[in-house]
């Protein structure tokens, strides 16, 4: 008897210390801080891993989860449906966010997603606050946060209000800088005035500091991987000759400038490190969220391309930047175990188009388009404004029109279609109408449905050959096409203490969201049909 009662300890006592370490890991972080890096590569993490830090991007590899085949499954993709998607766990077909703009049959004009004239700039602005999220129909894993627990935070800084409004949500508040001035603003959509530390901050003008005269690389040449621009010029001189094959138009604001420089992604950690500390996240047992947007990233992979020496260096001076970040959260929150952080990206970017040299790429004009679509239908049925515009991978007809001269629209948008597949830069055509009635399930048609939404895509949906791109004439690589290079990102789930894993299977950035939401034990976002990485279940 006394033996079977000792064997009945044991077993109890072996079983307490095995699910020990599960009940930790399940404890809901006070603080999840989720940096997304614009127009960051997957890739990126191996490519420049030999001149990262230990205290900076690996360390947060080295505690955590890192996902090396993460990708969005929609092909029209931008920093507008990228951070949608990111945040509400669903694709553009569902959450509805199809850019930044697209074109209004009702309103028979161009729609800003975040422009809300019912919405009004808070102190320090002059002019730029007239933004909320109204647009958004489907709630961010932050929405559901707020909406479970009353008591916890939700705050959001980006550069520019779009990512800031996209990645926060309805509720919480939303920060971004205020262009001419360099001052920290937001909306009446989410608060009518500024905390006093916030004003204060602004009267010190601190994000002046990050202002720099020149950019010069933080490590010796040989240490590049990079070769295609071979010396960072004066950023402040606005003729640069970086790009001499492009017209390159830095903004002329102390801001702008600074917004295509790794000052930029200073000037936003520094604030969220302020807004961290005042607002005391992360200090009880409510979860905490705030969320990161580094514009200037995407700026200096757009502009100069990811192949280019500025891109590489900005990568190596944000991981110096995460350094004094990391330690900062570290040091605020109590129990760091209990702190999960995200590193990702919005999306990726194309291969540098650089007709000067390096490797030939395609550009394609979409107005040069738009008007030879509309003198092949004049010369079909007679001249007059058949198109509206072009926007986010489609072109809009004008209803109107093919009203007035009763023609059929599913006829026409085919007709188009058809006719598209002749220019050169088009792979693919495919009308409304088809993807209305028609369910793709695989190859590029199933990415190009997944970005189909019905009330602000355009009448025909246009793809891209492989490594063309939207001409820009300030720009050398974009997104929105939908490729490998746009869609595989990098994505890094954080905890101090954990397991460093690194997971080959693919998995989709829906998976995000429903995943955070899991870990702070509340519900999933509505638009979600994913469920939480098994990694974290």
């Amino acid at each position: 008897m006394f033996a079977m009662q000792r064997f009945a300890s044991i077993l109890i006592f072996v079983l307490l210390l095995a699910t020990a370490p599960f009940a930790v890991a399940q404890e809901r972080p006070t603080l999840v801080v989720n940096i997304v890096v614009g127009s960051m590569r997957s890739g990126d993490l191996d490519r420049y891993s030999k001149n990262f830090t230990e205290r900076g991007i690996r360390r947060l590899m080295d505690n955590g989860t890192t996902y090396t085949e993460a990708y969005y499954d929609f092909s029209a993709i931008s920093t507008a449906s990228g951070l949608a998607t990111l945040t509400t766990g669903a694709n553009p077909a569902v959450h509805g966010v199809v850019g930044e703009r697209w074109f209004s049959h009702t309103d028979a004009k161009s729609i800003s997603l975040i422009a809300d004239n019912k919405a009004y700039p808070v102190e320090f602005s002059t002019g730029t606050g007239s933004y909320s999220p109204h647009r958004l129909s489907a709630p961010t894993y932050g929405d559901m946060l707020l909406s479970e627990n009353s008591n916890s935070k939700l705050f959001t800084v980006a550069g520019d209000a779009l990512p800031a409004i996209l990645l926060n949500g309805r509720r919480g508040v939303a920060f971004w800088a205020e262009k001419n001035k360099t001052y920290w603003t937001t909306s009446s959509a989410y608060v009518e005035n500024l905390h006093k530390w916030i004003n204060d901050y602004n009267k010190g003008e601190k994000n002046k500091e990050y202002s720099i005269n020149r950019w010069t690389t933080l490590y010796k040449a040989e240490h590049y991987r990079n070769s295609e621009v071979g010396v960072v010029e004066d950023i402040k001189d606005k003729s640069t000759h970086l790009i001499t094959d492009l017209n390159l138009k830095l903004d002329d604001t102390l801001y702008g400038q600074m917004m295509y420089t790794p000052a930029g992604n200073t000037m936003i950690l520094r604030f969220a490190e302020q807004l961290m500390r005042k607002e005391w996240l992360g200090r009880d047992n409510d979860t905490d969220v705030l969320n990161l947007y580094l514009d200037p990233a995407r700026n200096i992979a757009e502009t100069y391309g990811p192949e280019s020496i500025e891109y590489e260096d900005m990568l190596y001076r944000l991981d110096k930047d995460l350094i004094w970040f990391l330690d900062a959260i570290f040091e605020h929150v109590e129990d760091s175990s209990r702190v999960v952080i995200v590193l990702s990206s919005d999306h990726g970017t194309s291969p540098s188009y650089n007709p000067a040299g390096g490797t030939p790429r395609h550009r394609f004009n979409h107005r040069q388009m738009e008007v030879i679509v509309n003198a092949y239908l004049g010369g079909r049925y007679g001249s007059d404004n058949y198109v509206a515009g072009y926007a986010n991978g489609s072109l809009y007809l004008n209803h109107s029109t093919l009203s007035k001269k009763e023609l059929k629209y599913s006829e026409i948008c085919d007709e188009v279609a058809t006719f598209l597949l002749q220019l050169q830069g088009i792979s693919t055509a495919i009308s409304a109408t088809a993807m209305r009635t028609t369910s793709f399930s695989e190859g590029r048609t199933a990415l190009l449905q997944q970005s189909f939404f019905g009330a602000r895509t355009g009448d025909i949906i246009i793809d891209l050959v492989p490594g063309c791109i939207i001409e820009e004439d300030d720009r050398r690589s974009l997104s929105t096409s939908g490729y490998i290079y746009d869609r595989h990102v990098p994505l890094v789930i954080s905890q101090q203490g954990s397991t460093k894993r690194s997971v080959e299977r693919r998995i989709s950035m829906t998976e995000l969201a429903p995943t955070l939401c899991h870990m702070m034990g509340i519900a999933r976002p509505w638009a979600t049909e994913e469920h939480a990485l098994e990694e974290f279940k």
